[in-house]
């Protein structure tokens, strides 16, 4: 059971943009790993745009499993996991992360975000914290 990525966007009018993400493309072999990351920006943009405000989904991408979560007010979040990793578990991490993240990123941020500008350093973090190792 692995986590792949866990993105932070806001979807706004009139379409999804990036505020910030975490990958582990570890597994992947080192030539394919930037094309892998893009795959997953990519991914979690369209999937976030094509979500309704309010609304949760989980989406079988090639062999991953993309859950995302848009709130009301536009921020979105997206786990890319692999078939195996619980559904339900992705669902509490990006509560959690969206929660914090509206907490530390002021509102004002959001529809001009990036990468670069937004400050939120704990996506790292629990994207390790819930990566479960096969033993």
């Amino acid at each position: 059971m692995r986590l792949y990525s866990l993105s932070v966007l806001y979807k706004g009018d009139p379409k999804v943009h990036l505020l910030k993400a975490a990958y582990d493309v570890s597994t992947f072999n080192f030539f394919q790993r930037s094309s892998v990351q893009e795959f997953m920006t990519f991914t979690s943009q369209l999937i976030a745009e094509r979500s309704a405000l309010g609304s949760r989904a989980s989406v079988k991408e090639q062999e991953y499993l993309c859950h995302v979560y848009v709130r009301n007010d536009g921020l979105a979040g997206v786990v890319i996991a692999d078939n195996e990793y619980p559904q339900r578990v992705c669902f509490t991490l990006l509560d959690k992360v969206l929660d914090e993240f509206s907490r530390q990123v002021s509102k004002m941020d959001w529809p001009s975000g990036s990468p670069a500008t937004i400050t939120y350093s704990a996506l790292d973090g629990y994207l390790s914290k819930y990566q479960v190792e096969r033993p």
